[in-house]
């Protein structure tokens, strides 16, 4: 039985792109655990889009992802305007007023996606938890590439592979612009800096002190942006690197336990292995033992 998506063109945009899936058609595919847990239900490319503008008092029961890849644009929600600039993007949430619509000045270049799912709301959150404005992504033709693969994707027989194939690359894009604070701005931030440091430094005895001196930040600010961040307390992290760099030591080298210790800045040999036990679960001679 024929599949295809119901491809809708409306007029205004050259050179513009459109699939919308019909009711049919999401019932057909609606037992399939990929569309239940993340799919789109429409996807689009609007190019140079003037005038391009949508008004909704009630929002719509899908969550909206648009992608500005040139010009400007504007997003207004809950009382606040966003723009969307080139490389920008943002998530509309479901059921929620909004209005969007390009510059008339510098007219955008979108593109949109309504999604649902059972995952939907996460990357939603992981969104908002980050950032309440609009995401800068790196450019990068590969990412733009996930969204125009959907398109060809939905424009074609939706059998389980193709489903699979339009899930991942969906979870894909969201997952650059919902944990864009994660994934690319880390590097340069004090924690992440301080992570080098501490790497730097596996053979020293350091302080929390040392670390939140070196980062800038106050003892109880330094440990609770570090905790935030990795889980761990800072001290608690430093050790973990100490036993990781010791794992190391044990499977490539010949050192012995003492000229470990050493390397890896712990002065008591028998603390040490109480820490390395903890973390591995073997005492460190259990371990070289097993991987000699």
């Amino acid at each position: 039985m024929n599949n295809l998506p119901n491809r809708k063109i409306k007029d205004g945009f050259l050179g513009q792109q459109m699939v919308v899936l019909s009711p049919e058609q999401k019932g057909k595919i609606s037992n399939h655990p990929f569309y239940q847990n993340l799919f789109t239900d429409a996807i689009g490319y609007f190019p140079n889009a003037k005038h391009h503008n949508r008004s909704r008092k009630n929002g719509i029961g899908e969550y909206i992802l648009l992608y500005c890849l040139k010009g400007e644009g504007w997003i207004k929600m809950n009382g606040q305007t966003t723009i969307l600039t080139p490389n920008s993007g943002f998530i509309i949430p479901k059921n929620t007023a909004h209005k969007y619509g390009s510059s008339l000045k510098d007219p955008w270049s979108i593109y949109w996606v309504h999604f649902s799912g059972n995952y939907a709301a996460t990357f939603y959150e992981r969104f908002t938890q980050f950032q309440k404005k609009s995401v800068i992504i790196a450019y990068d033709e590969s990412k733009l590439d996930l969204l125009k693969e959907i398109i060809i994707i939905l424009e074609n027989d939706l059998i389980d592979e193709k489903i699979e194939l339009a899930h991942l690359k969906l979870m894909t894009f969201l997952s650059f612009l919902s944990y864009a604070a994660i994934s690319e701005n880390t590097i340069t931030d004090k924690i992440s800096t301080s992570i080098s440091y501490m790497k730097s430094n596996l053979n020293q005895t350091l302080t929390i002190e040392t670390f939140a001196n070196q980062a800038l930040y106050s003892v109880s600010r330094y440990s609770e942006l570090f905790k935030i961040k990795t889980g761990y307390s800072p001290i608690q992290y430093f050790i973990r690197l100490k036993i990781q760099k010791a794992c190391e030591y044990l499977y490539f080298t010949n050192l012995s336990i003492k000229e470990i210790c050493k390397e890896v800045g712990f002065e008591d040999p028998y603390y040490f292995s109480r820490m390395f036990k903890k973390q591995i679960g073997v005492s460190p001679m259990q371990y070289k033992k097993s991987h000699s």
